[in-house]
């Protein structure tokens, strides 16, 4: 099969017909084998229903429902474990992602060998308390991952089957998939500038808490990507360090009374001094740094499971 496209969804009655016989139009035009799997992430219209009916006029129309909303980074997970195509195509289910788009992405991952090739909407239709956070979540995460990428997020992206079978997309960490990829050993990342098409059905299921959770999942996965496998090396060094400090400061601080004792100066208790208490914290702190990087040492040692999803029904997979 040449092609599997993913398509999570939540709530996008008005817009599934009409993307699948877009897509449909595409494939035929240039000749694809491909399937359509969309991932039903628990919606509450009639989307189900019209993805049932698809799947009865269509074959290559599949789909997975959840019972309830897991999040946009689970329904990719899902996808990309049932995709079988050679070449993985994700988009967005309200059509503001062109399946125009996907013969030329389908050539970069076949004919330039391209691991994955990213979307840019370099032309967007989205208000500017959207677009200069977008701005800014994108320099943050170029400086961090070192990948050259304008536009992390956009949902039209395309990969070799082999790198969404080594990618473990959870919790919202969709943002960073280019990342998780590089950090999987897929290194040839390129993009593409694709078309952004206004919003015609519905509204955006995204608020304000992305702008809050995409920061802190940047800084969870900067920390991930180079500690996961080692995490005693951060914990250890900066619980060593911080208890070595408290340690000296402490005997420093002893041995001061005992020098002004030796002398028959007056010396005052030890509780009284201010820096004790300071040297003891950071002493506490250092243990527990270093009691927390063992336990993770522990962890990542003996931990191998997935996160799993409840998954309601399976059509045509």
């Amino acid at each position: 099969m040449d092609i599997s496209v993913v398509i999570p969804l939540f709530n996008e009655e008005e817009s599934l017909k009409e993307l699948y016989d877009w897509i449909a139009r595409v494939m035929a035009a240039n000749r694809f084998s491909y399937e359509v799997i969309f991932v039903d992430d628990g919606s509450t219209d009639h989307s189900f229903k019209i993805l049932q009916e698809l799947g009865k006029e269509d074959s290559r129309a599949k789909t997975i429902k959840f019972r309830r909303n897991h999040g946009k980074s689970a329904g990719l997970n899902v996808g990309f474990a049932a995709a079988q195509g050679d070449v993985v195509i994700t988009m967005d289910a309200d059509l503001q992602d062109s399946p125009d788009e996907i013969p030329e992405l389908y050539r970069l991952i076949k004919e330039e060998n391209y691991d994955l090739i990213s979307g840019w909407k370099k032309k967007r239709y989205d208000p500017i308390t959207k677009t200069i956070p977008t701005k800014f979540f994108n320099w943050a995460t170029r400086k961090m991952s070192k990948i050259q990428l304008h536009d992390f997020n956009c949902g039209l992206k395309a990969y070799k089957n082999e790198v969404v079978k080594n990618v473990n997309v959870q919790g919202e960490m969709h943002r960073y998939i280019p990342v998780l990829a590089k950090s999987a050993g897929f290194t040839k990342i390129g993009e593409k500038v694709v078309q952004h098409q206004a919003r015609k059905y519905g509204h955006t299921k995204f608020g304000l808490s992305r702008f809050i959770n995409g920061p802190l999942d940047l800084i969870t996965l900067a920390f991930v990507s180079k500690f996961s496998k080692r995490p005693m090396h951060f914990f250890g060094l900066y619980g060593t360090l911080m208890f070595l400090v408290g340690f000296l400061a402490a005997l420093y601080i002893g041995i001061e009374k005992l020098i002004a004792l030796n002398s028959g100066h007056h010396a005052r208790l030890v509780t009284d001094n201010p820096f004790f208490y300071i040297a003891l914290i950071t002493m506490v702190l250092g243990t527990q740094l270093f009691l927390a990087g063992f336990l993770a040492e522990l962890i990542s040692r003996n931990s191998s499971r997935k996160a799993n999803y409840t998954i309601d029904q399976k059509l045509n997979l």
